[in-house]
């Protein structure tokens, strides 16, 4: 006797339902009304599925940023999404925790689905936060498949200690090597729902990235005896019909833009159920018809967020907008001037970083909606001043510095380390208060060959505060230099928060670059 086990993952929905932009509400090929489409189809066609969503979920678009911090008195909709399609589980992604645990503990309450990750475990009592490690579901004739829930442990190096407070993030590897065989005893078939992934090249072996333990996906599969597929995210990869070391893997990339589809095929031997085949694929959501029952749900929320982002925040003489994205990080430009200038004044510091955080950021018009700001800021980050070392800051800037490299044509391009497996342009950061020049002719961590602060050179035990968001202030971007160091002062207002008010203060500001940076680009670069 033999019988087929149907697995569905979503993962890294970050709160799109619709399929839209909303920076111009133009019609976009992605969201979870689209997702929802495609398995309510898929389950019609077989017997015996398992649906679940893998993490970062809850947080990512104005639909979700609107019912968090000004609109929450309804359920969570992402929740109401996933409790209608009948979702069997999910996994706390490290986005979850962005609007606050509080939030979170409400968000998790109100699923009639069970939230997993054995690895977050309480300080004082080493219990699961979320009450579940894994859960089992039982097929027909008796088939088990157990679900455990893993999540990158690399959470606080990029979270607000406030929202993760009493709480630890063990090592993913180490937990399954603890629960994988409790559960090989109880069940037929394991599946690993891991919001992480993969620290290595799948067929060579070779790493990847740096290996801070923040994706381990290859090690899971190489390490952990007993799992036969795993489910992994986080990395926004398109991730398909590949075994490592046995074990079935898929990712099914963002935005509901596809959804991983594993197919494991079970026949019983000698009373018990043995695993003979398995098959990974994604299926692109793309032209599908948004879910109708989804969208009718989702329509109340919709239509107060879309009157918030249309609210008139204020007015920019001068020229704010951002036509190439390159440019802008090569050039100080008014846009970000502005929001580092934002930052100043907020936490009354005198020396502020931020970055361009994705190449869709078209800058600010003349008239400036909410929805101009959210579409530019578009992480719900909050603001920390982190006193460092003169040594510190040139080593940040020989960090960003590095996002930057020569083709053999002589073009400038993004380092593939920012770019690969996913973008990372959030990581290249641009300074206001003091003064530096980065020249791309010299090798990495020998391109800043001019910084000064107040006219004076910085030097390399001089303390500076800068006011940073709470992301890089931890550490996150693979900014070491920045972890551990005092925080002089931590400020709670989301920063596209901070920025509308600084508008509506005013009314009306003035476009300015003071052209404080700069990078030189070789002369072969030059077109």
């Amino acid at each position: 006797m033999e019988q087929s086990i149907h697995i569905y993952v979503t993962s890294d929905v970050h709160g799109n339902v619709l399929p839209l932009t909303y920076g111009n509400n133009e019609e976009a090929e992605l969201g979870l009304a689209k997702a929802a489409a495609l398995l309510k189809e898929e389950k019609k066609k077989h017997q015996n599925c398992l649906v679940m969503d893998n993490g970062d979920l809850i947080q990512g678009t104005p639909l979700t940023y609107h019912y968090a911090r000004l609109d929450n008195a309804l359920p969570n909709p992402m929740i109401l999404l996933l409790n209608e399609l009948e979702y069997d589980g999910a996994v706390i992604g490290n986005h979850e925790f962005n609007y606050g645990f509080s939030l979170l503990q409400e968000t998790v309450g109100q699923s009639r689905f069970p939230w997993l990750s054995a690895n977050i475990v309480w300080q004082q009592s080493g219990e699961p936060v979320f009450g579940q490690p894994y859960f089992i579901k039982t097929f027909e004739n008796g088939v088990k498949t157990a679900v455990l829930g893993l999540t990158t442990h690399y959470i606080p190096n990029w979270e607000n200690p406030e929202h993760i407070e009493g709480i630890q993030f063990l090592d993913a590897v180490e937990t399954a090597k603890k629960w994988v065989p409790l559960l090989k005893e109880k069940a037929d078939l394991i599946i690993v729902s891991y919001h992480g992934g993969f620290e290595r090249d799948l067929q060579t072996g070779k790493p990847t990235e740096t290996l801070t333990g923040e994706n381990q996906g290859y090690q899971l599969c190489m390490e952990v005896e007993g799992i036969d597929v795993l489910l992994t995210g986080h990395q926004h990869r398109l991730i398909e019909g590949l075994e490592v070391n046995g074990v079935a893997v898929v990712q099914p990339g963002t935005q509901g833009t596809a959804v991983g589809h594993v197919e494991v095929k079970i026949k019983s031997e000698n009373s018990t159920w043995k695993v003979f085949e398995k098959k990974s694929k994604l299926l692109s959501t793309k032209g599908y018809e948004p879910d109708k029952k989804i969208m009718d749900l989702i329509a109340p929320y919709e239509e107060k967020t879309q009157t918030w982002l249309d609210q008139p925040i204020g007015f920019i003489e001068g020229n704010m907008e951002i036509t190439n994205p390159m440019e802008t990080r090569l050039k100080d430009s008014a846009l970000i001037e502005f929001i580092n200038k934002v930052q100043m004044d907020a936490a009354g510091a005198d020396i502020s970083s931020t970055a361009l955080f994705d190449n869709r950021s078209k800058g600010f018009g003349s008239h400036v909606t909410m929805r101009d700001i959210v579409s530019n800021y578009i992480y719900p980050n909050t603001l920390k001043v982190v006193e460092i070392t003169g040594k510190n800051m040139r080593e940040a800037l020989e960090r960003s510095a590095s996002y930057f490299v020569i083709t053999e044509d002589g073009e400038v391009a993004v380092n593939p380390d920012f770019s690969v497996p996913k973008p990372q342009h959030y990581n290249y950061d641009m300074w206001e208060g003091i003064h530096y020049t980065i020249d791309l002719s010299k090798p990495f961590g020998e391109r800043v060959i001019e910084l000064s602060y107040k006219g004076k050179e910085v030097g390399e035990t001089e303390l500076y505060r800068v006011v940073m968001n709470n992301y890089r202030a931890g550490g996150g971007g693979d900014y070491q230099m920045f972890k551990g160091k005092p925080v002089i002062k931590d400020l709670s207002t989301d920063v596209s928060e901070l920025m509308a008010n600084y508008l509506l203060k005013r009314g009306k500001i003035q476009a300015t670059c003071d052209d404080n940076w700069k990078v030189i680009v070789p002369s072969s670069s030059k077109k």
